[in-house]
C-alpha cells in the first residue's frame, strides 16, 4: 500500500466512519485513494476552519475521536483556528494535512508553509513525516495520543511523495491500556467530613473522561450542593435540587454566593479558569480547596491545592461514592442555605405574557428548552445568546451542550452544529447563533444543504455585536466602536438561496410556534428571531474584578414581572 492507503487502513482499525475535509494539491494523493474507500464517509465542508470546527463538533457530541483534512498552505492555516479551539477545550482531533513533496520543503515552494512551527502552541504533538516507513507507526501514536489522559488535537503533517510512496512497513499492534488507578481518597474523605460548607465545584473533565455517570451518582448520594463552568453545564443533569449553575463572570448570584461562603472548594476537572473565577485573590477565600483531575499540569497551576487526586475519575469518584454511601455527610443547614440562595438568587428572564412584546433572549431560550426533549444537542457560537443558553436552557447531559469555551471562537456553532449532526442523523441539532458569529461560516448552508441535515438554525439577531456592545456601554463610557450590524442581509432570503426554509419572529406571541414549526420540519430549517438591540446579559462581573462585584440589570421605572430559577 502508499501512504495514502495506510492512512484509510488506520482509519477502518480504528472505526473513523467520518471525516471532514477539502481537498487540493497535495493532499490530492488521499483524495484519490477516498475513491476506491467504501467504509470511511468525506464531509466537504466549504472552508477549511469549518472543517476543523466540524471535527469538534463530532467529537464534543459523540465523545470519539474527530478527523479534519486539508492540504497545505492556505488550507492548512485556514485549520488553525479551530484546532486552536480544540486544544484549549481538549477535545481529541486528528489533523491530516499535505506538505509539498520532500525535496521542495524549505524552499519557498508554492503552498508551502512551515505548519510544524506555526502550530506548535496549539497542539498536544505533531509529527511532519520524513521517512515513509515510519508512517504507520505515526499513525497509530497521534491517534492513541489525541485520546489519551488529557485529550486535545495532534497534527501529522505528510510531504505528497509519502503520500504516494509504495511502504513495505504495517501498524504496530495496539497495546492494551494499563488498568484505571485510584489515589488514597482517605485525606479527601476526612476534609469532606470536617467541612460545614463544602462545595462541589465541575468543569468539562468529567466529560472528557467519560464520567458523566459516575460524577452524577457522587453528586446525587454526597448531597454537595454544586456549581459548574461553562463546560460543566449538564454534569449534574436537570433534576439536582443542589445544582445552583454557573459560577463565575456571568453565573448565578447564587452560584458566586456559594463559592465565597464555602469552606472547602471541591474541585473535579476544572482549571481555575480567569472567566470562572474573577480576581483570583478573592475566589473562595474562606476555603481549603481539594483538586481531582487527570491532567498533572493543572493542579497548582493558579491556586495551591490543600490536597490533590490525580488520576482516573471514574475509579475515583466510584470510591468516593461508596465511602460517603456508607456514612452521609452531616451538611443539611448548608443544602437548605445553598437552595433557599438559588431560589432568590437565580437567573432571571421576563415572563413576557404580553403577546406584541418584544422578543427577548432569556425568554426566548426558556421556552426553547422547554418545548426541546432531554436528548437534543444545542451547538453555540460565542456572544450574548451564547450566554443565555448557558443561564437558562436546562441540559440533560453536557456532551448535549457544544460552546467554544476557552477560546471563544465565533463561528464555532453551525459547523460544529454539522459535526455533531453526523454523529447521529436522528438526532435533534439545533445551532443557537447571533448575527455576528453566523457570518463568520455562513457559507456552511450549502454543506447543509449538499448532505440535507436536518439541522435547525436560530439567529438571535440584534443587528450589533452585543457583547463588544454591552462592555463598551458598561465599561467604556457608552462609546460604542464599529460594533452596528444594521446592514445584515436579510438572513430568511439567505437561508432560502441555499434551498432551506426560514421563518421570522419579532413578538413573544410567535416564539412557542416558531420554535415548534422548525422543530417539526422534516429537514434543514431555519428561525431569524429580532430582539432589541439594548437586551443585556445580566448579571455582569467587570473583566479582572473580584466575583463578588456582580452588577445586577437595573431597575426599570416601568417594572415587569419576573420569575426565577
Amino acid at each position: 500500500m502508499n501512504g495514502s492507503q495506510h492512512i484509510l487502513a488506520a482509519f477502518h482499525r480504528h472505526n473513523i466512519s467520518t471525516v471532514f475535509g477539502y481537498p487540493g494539491g497535495c493532499i490530492m494523493p488521499l483524495y484519490d485513494a477516498l475513491v476506491d474507500d467504501v467504509g470511511v464517509e468525506h464531509v466537504l465542508c466549504r472552508h477549511e476552519q469549518a472543517c476543523a470546527l466540524a471535527a469538534d463538533g463530532y467529537a464534543r457530541a459523540s465523545g470519539q475521536l474527530g478527523v479534519c483534512i486539508a492540504t497545505s498552505g492556505p488550507g492548512a492555516t485556514n485549520l488553525i483556528t479551530g484546532v486552536a479551539n480544540a486544544y484549549m477545550d481538549s477535545i481529541p482531533l486528528l489533523v491530516i494535512t499535505g506538505q509539498v513533496p520532500s525535496g521542495l520543503i524549505g524552499t519557498d515552494a508554492f503552498q508551502e508553509t512551515d505548519i510544524l512551527g506555526m502550530t506548535l502552541g496549539i497542539v498536544k504533538h505533531s509529527y511532519l513525516v520524513d521517512d515513509p516507513e515510519d508512517l504507520p507507526g505515526i499513525l497509530e501514536e497521534a491517534i492513541d495520543l489525541a485520546q489519551a489522559g488529557r485529550p486535545g488535537p495532534v497534527w501529522i503533517d505528510i510531504p505528497k511523495d509519502i503520500l504516494l510512496s509504495e511502504i513495505k512497513a504495517s501498524a504496530p499492534a495496539c497495546t492494551e491500556a494499563p488498568p484505571a488507578d485510584c489515589p488514597e481518597i482517605g485525606p479527601a474523605l476526612a476534609m469532606l467530613r470536617s467541612a460545614r460548607r463544602p462545595l462541589l465545584y465541575s468543569g468539562g473533565g468529567v466529560s472528557l473522561a467519560g464520567a458523566e455517570d459516575r460524577f452524577r451518582t457522587f453528586a446525587e448520594v454526597s448531597g454537595l450542593p454544586g456549581v459548574v463552568t461553562l463546560k460543566g453545564i449538564g454534569n449534574a443533569g436537570r433534576n439536582n435540587p443542589n445544582d445552583l449553575g454557573m459560577l463565575g463572570m456571568h453565573g448565578s448570584r447564587a452560584a458566586n454566593k456559594a463559592v465565597d461562603e464555602c469552606d472547602l472548594l471541591f474541585v473535579i476537572g476544572a482549571r481555575l479558569d480567569d472567566r470562572a473565577t474573577g480576581k483570583l485573590d478573592g475566589f473562595a477565600p474562606n476555603a481549603r480547596m481539594i483538586h481531582i483531575d487527570a491532567d498533572a499540569a493543572e493542579i497548582n497551576k493558579l491556586r495551591p491545592a490543600d490536597l490533590s487526586l490525580r488520576g482516573d475519575l471514574n475509579a475515583i469518584l466510584a470510591a468516593l461514592t461508596d465511602a460517603i454511601a456508607a456514612e452521609p455527610l452531616a451538611i443539611d443547614a448548608w443544602q437548605k442555605q445553598c437552595r433557599t440562595w438559588h431560589t432568590t438568587g437565580g437567573f432571571r428572564a421576563a415572563d413576557n405574557e404580553e403577546p406584541l412584546a418584544p422578543i427577548t433572549g432569556p425568554a426566548f431560550i426558556r421556552q426553547l428548552s422547554g418545548i426541546t426533549g432531554d436528548d437534543t444537542v444545542i451547538a453555540c457560537d460565542v456572544g450574548q445568546h451564547q450566554m443565555w443558553v448557558a443561564q437558562h436552557y436546562q441540559f440533560a447531559h453536557p456532551r448535549h451542550h457544544l460552546t467554544s469555551g476557552g477560546l471563544g471562537t465565533m463561528g464555532f456553532g453551525l459547523p460544529a452544529a454539522i459535526g455533531a449532526q453526523f454523529s447521529d442523523r436522528t438526532r435533534t441539532v439545533i445551532n443557537v447563533t447571533g448575527d455576528g458569529s453566523f457570518m463568520m461560516n455562513a457559507q456552511e448552508l450549502a454543506t447543509i444543504r449538499r448532505y440535507n441535515l436536518p439541522l435547525k438554525l436560530i439567529i438571535l439577531d440584534n443587528q450589533c455585536l452585543g457583547m463588544v456592545r454591552q462592555q463598551q456601554e458598561l465599561f467604556y463610557n457608552n462609546r460604542e466602536s464599529q460594533i452596528d450590524l444594521d446592514d445584515n442581509p436579510d438572513f430568511v432570503a439567505m437561508a432560502r438561496a441555499f434551498d432551506i426554509p426560514a421563518l421570522h419572529i419579532e413578538r413573544t406571541d410567535q416564539i412557542r410556534r416558531g420554535i415548534e414549526t422548525i422543530l417539526a420540519y422534516n429537514g434543514p430549517m431555519l428561525l431569524h428571531v429580532a430582539i432589541s438591540r439594548e437586551e443585556n446579559v445580566w448579571p455582569i462581573v467587570k473583566a479582572g474584578a473580584s466575583n463578588k462585584e456582580m452588577i445586577d440589570e437595573p431597575r426599570k421605572t416601568n417594572s415587569r414581572k419576573e420569575q426565577v430559577a
